[in-house]
This record gives C-alpha cells, sequence and structure tokens, in this order.
C-alpha cells in the first residue's frame, strides 16, 4: 500500500540537519523528475542505449558513446550555465582515423577558447565541466589509456621488447618461448622470426681459410611490420610458424672453435639454432693453412660454406659449400677459394668464409685473405642489424680480408650473437684460427 503526502515545503522542526528515509532504505527520484539544488557530484548518466553515429548535441548530466567508424561526426555542447557537465567516449577507438569534433555552444569557450577542438586519440574520453564564461567549458577528466581485453598472442621467454604494436622476444641462449593465449583469428598467430646458428671457427697456421657464417633463416608475418632482409621465407608455406598455446624449445647454436696452428687444423663448423620446426645449420670450419706438412685446407660446408685454406706446397683448396642442408631461401652461400704456391711472388692467402647474401672471396697470390661474404640486415629486433657475415681470409703476409655483419678479421673470433664466421689467421705463423660467433633467435608479432 502506497501513501502520498502532498506539500510544498518539508523543514526541520528544530536544528538545521533534514532526514529523509531511514537507515537502510533508498529515497528515489520518479522517473522524468529532476532535482536541484543538491549539485552534481562530478559524474554523468551515461546513454547507453543511444550510441551517436552522426552528429549530435550533448545534454547536460549524461554521457556519450560517439561511434567515429563510418566518418567524423560532431558532439555540440548545451548551453553553459555554471556545473553542467558533459562526457563523451571513443566507442569503436576510432578517433585516430575519423575525428570526433567538440563544438561550443554559440560564442561559448572551451578552456579559454570560442573554437571547436578535435579529438584525434584512439580510445579517448573526455568530461567537460562548465565553470563560467571566462573558461566556458573546461576538461576535468581525459583518457587515452584505451583499456581494452587482450585478445593477441601472449607469450614469455628470452629478452622481451616492444616496437610499437609488436613485442619481439630475444634469445642470446637456450630457452623457451612459452605461449599461453593465442588470437582467435589464425592470422594473427603467424610471428616473424630470425633464426641464426653459430658461425664456423677459422682454420689455424698461416694463411687460413676463414669460418663460414652460421645459417640465416628469416620469415616476415604480414602482421608486424618492419624491413626484413632479402632472404624472407614468407613466400614459402613450409617457412611460415603458426603458434599454438603450447612451450617452444629454443636452441641456440654455439660458435665452431679455431683450428689448433701445429699442426694446422681445420676450423670446427658453428652448432646449429632451432625454433619449431625451423633449424639454420652451424657455419662451415675455415681451411688449414701452410707452413706444417698436412695435405689438406679444403673449407667446411654448413650454413655457409668456410674459405678455403692456403697450403704452400698443396695447392689452391676450394672453400666449403653453403646451403648445406638445401632450404629455400638458401641458409648461405660458398666460402672463398685460397692461394698458395712455392713461388717466391706468391703467398699463402686463405679464402673468406661464405655469407648469408654473398659467397667468401678468393684469397689472392699478392698477399689479401678473401673477403668474408656479406650477411643479411634485417629490422626484426627493432634496430637495423647485420647478421651471418662470413669471416675474412687470413694472409702469410699480414693482410687478411675484411668482413661485415658480425664476421672475424685480422684474426678475430666472430661477434657473438651474430652468428659471424671467424678470421683467418695473420702473421706470426702459428696462430689459433678465429672462433665463429655464437648465434641469435629473434620471434617478433603483434599483440595489441
Amino acid at each position: 500500500m502506497t501513501s502520498t503526502i502532498k506539500v510544498n515545503t518539508v523543514t526541520t522542526e528544530s536544528g538545521s540537519t533534514l532526514t529523509l528515509g531511514g537507515c537502510g532504505k533508498t529515497v528515489a527520484l520518479a522517473s522524468g523528475a529532476s532535482q536541484t539544488g543538491f549539485g552534481r557530484t562530478g559524474t554523468v548518466d551515461w546513454q547507453t542505449g543511444d550510441i551517436k553515429t552522426t552528429t549530435f548535441t550533448a545534454v547536460n548530466g549524461q554521457g556519450f558513446f560517439a561511434d567515429t567508424s563510418s566518418g567524423a561526426i560532431t558532439m555540440n555542447l548545451p548551453a553553459g550555465t555554471a556545473g553542467n557537465i558533459v562526457s563523451v567516449v571513443d566507442y569503436t577507438n576510432t578517433f585516430q582515423t575519423n575525428a570526433l569534433t567538440i563544438a561550443p555552444n554559440g560564442s561559448q569557450k572551451i578552456g579559454g577558447v570560442a573554437k571547436s577542438v578535435d579529438l584525434q586519440t584512439k580510445g579517448q574520453s573526455v568530461t567537460f565541466v562548465y565553470v563560467d564564461d571566462t573558461e566556458g567549458w573546461k576538461n576535468v577528466q581525459d583518457s587515452t589509456s584505451n583499456v581494452v581485453g587482450n585478445e593477441f598472442i601472449v607469450a614469455t621467454g628470452g629478452t622481451v621488447t616492444v616496437s610499437g604494436d609488436d613485442k619481439i622476444h630475444t634469445f642470446t641462449g637456450p630457452g623457451t618461448f612459452a605461449v599461453s593465449q593465442v588470437h582467435p583469428c589464425a592470422a594473427n598467430n603467424l610471428v616473424s622470426y630470425a633464426v641464426v646458428a653459430g658461425g664456423g671457427g677459422a682454420g689455424g697456421g698461416e694463411g687460413t681459410g676463414a669460418g663460414g657464417a652460421g645459417g640465416f633463416r628469416e620469415t616476415k608475418s604480414p602482421a608486424t611490420p618492419y624491413t626484413a632482409s632479402p632472404l624472407d621465407g614468407y613466400p614459402t608455406p613450409g617457412n611460415r610458424i603458426t603458434v599454438t598455446a603450447t612451450s617452444f624449445p629454443i636452441v641456440v647454436g654455439g660458435g665452431g672453435a679455431g683450428g689448433s696452428p701445429s699442426p694446422s687444423m681445420e676450423g670446427t663448423q658453428g652448432s646449429t639454432s632451432t625454433f619449431s620446426t625451423i633449424s639454420s645449420a652451424g657455419g662451415g670450419g675455415g681451411g688449414g693453412g701452410g707452413g706444417q706438412p698436412v695435405p689438406v685446407g679444403t673449407g667446411g660446408n654448413g650454413g655457409s660454406g668456410g674459405g678455403g685454406g692456403g697450403r704452400g706446397n698443396c695447392g689452391v683448396k676450394p672453400g666449403g659449400n653453403g646451403n648445406t642442408p638445401p632450404v629455400t631461401p638458401a641458409q648461405g652461400n660458398n666460402g672463398g677459394t685460397s692461394t698458395s704456391s712455392n713461388s717466391a711472388s706468391n703467398v699463402d692467402s686463405g679464402g673468406g668464409g661464405g655469407g648469408a647474401t654473398g659467397a667468401g672471396g678468393n684469397g689472392t697470390a699478392s698477399s689479401p685473405g678473401g673477403n668474408g661474404g656479406t650477411g643479411a640486415t634485417t629490422e626484426i629486433s627493432g634496430t637495423s642489424t647485420g647478421y651471418a657475415g662470413g669471416g675474412g681470409g687470413g694472409s702469410e703476409l699480414g693482410s687478411p680480408g675484411s668482413a661485415t655483419s658480425g664476421g672475424g678479421s685480422s684474426g678475430n673470433a666472430g661477434t657473438v650473437n651474430t652468428g659471424g664466421g671467424g678470421s683467418g689467421t695473420t702473421p706470426p705463423s702459428g696462430n689459433t684460427g678465429g672462433a665463429g660467433g655464437s648465434g641469435i633467435v629473434i620471434i617478433r608479432y603483434k599483440f595489441k
């Protein structure tokens, strides 16, 4: 049973406090009724049943969801009275594509300026309160956090960095790429990766062959915007990896050891790096050099081939074969041949190690060792970086071949975590060949 009391004014019998309702009860305004005199609490009533897709006029005390997915629209502010409040939010996260224009009422101002303003930030929400004629509508709350549920890949493992909307996991040693969530759309679960094996070690002795670079394999997902190397394997379906919610063991190959000088020994092949179904072969070891009566010196096979070693009486020695075992695109190139002779005008010069995108240079009779084969440059890590360069060949008279992209030169080792081949030796004779650089595995995917 309900009762109705009709009065014009309710006041206190004594004191200054008037209490309506009892403990635990609710005092409600009837539907359509309005209140005055209580003031506002800084909140609005959100109009969830009226999504705005065209130009509209805001109403005091209300918040609006603006949908600009089909084009830019305008929100006209109401006439301003001190204490009036309105809010608006980007309903479809498209303000960055199609702006929402906030227009003042007549000659009124927004933040002290009688001009419209465009909201152009994805997911933005703002709240305006009318203060006075001097400042007009003041923005008292502005959020651009755009908090949304994460539907994309969620994973751990390695060193994690961010580039734009992509996450990058870098493994410089063995680890696990653990995926706990994937996207409902399979295309967003296709990851980009670079798998680089360990570089080969150079041969020992005089004028030795350089180590070949570790195999380089890369595939760029269309979902991740960066500049890939020329060896992007995406066109070949067998190179694509679509992850599932599981753990993927990561193997990062170490660099091969350099050959000993006495007797002159070939360098050791680098070790394999793997991610899921993708394996890159270690770089071939460089051939041993002259100064010892050992009739060998051929460069070793591998991801890229090692350079042939200069061998005095033993004649020219070939470099090793790259892209061993074969994959498409090729993971590396052949090593260069050596030059060696007993003639007083000739010297022992080793071939350069093969690189990801170029063969190793041949040693020359006039002294210089062969240059290391060029590597591959990619921005998968967020920075343009060269990997898998062949080492520079050694020379009996001290003019070694040059190297890039992590390959060693002047008898030095390849750079760690680049897969660079080790450098052939330089005088004095009897040097140990440069070791190969260790490999690396990088995985990149869209995460928002």
